[in-house]
């Protein structure tokens, strides 16, 4: 892994993909543990753009029928947070008494599990909880324990793996952090 360059900024490899892999595949086993045994198959919830990696390779492990759905939400511009949520593209799926796991990138202050949790909960979903390939040291800021992360990170900026900046870097195998 060497460094590179994305739009005006260095990044230098922080963790490789062999190293991501193998804590998702960890992390399946958690969640296998959790849900295999239920009658009724739990609903993922697919936050979009930067969880597309991490889910695709969390539900190759995953060894009991569940179903999978999407919601895109932004909170981030360039490298800061901005504050709010906006949701891009909304929830199309029945909640009324389902176990749902939201699947995100990176919980960092919370804003964004927060939204979609509380948004689950109102619309009836008995129980809601976060499977996430990164957990930021500020992530108790969420208000409720996060059961599902794969790694822990720093508060640096990060691209690659799903991880962008700007919309360039989501398709680098391995995490870069910015110098």
């Amino acid at each position: 892994m060497e460094r590179i360059q994305v739009h005006d900024k260095i990044f230098r490899p922080l963790i490789p993909q062999e190293k991501i892999e193998a804590a998702i595949e960890a992390l399946a086993g958690k969640i296998n543990a959790e849900y295999r045994a239920e009658t009724e198959p739990p609903l993922f919830i697919v936050i979009l753009n930067g969880a597309f990696m991490f889910a695709a390779q969390l539900f190759k492990h995953l060894d009991f029928p569940c179903e999978i759905c999407f919601v895109k939400l932004a909170s981030y511009e360039g490298l800061h947070s901005q504050g709010s949520v906006r949701e891009l593209i909304g929830l199309n799926a029945e909640f009324e008494g389902r176990k749902v796991v939201i699947v995100e990138d990176l919980v960092d202050t919370g804003r964004t599990v927060n939204y979609i949790r509380d948004k689950l909960l109102k619309s009836g979903a008995s129980e809601v909880e976060v499977a996430c390939l990164l957990l930021k040291a500020g992530a108790e800021r969420a208000g409720f324990p996060i059961r599902f992360g794969a790694m822990e990170a720093g508060d640096e900026f990060i691209i690659g793996y799903g991880f962008d900046y700007n919309g360039l870097g989501r398709n680098l195998k391995d995490i870069y952090v910015i110098e």
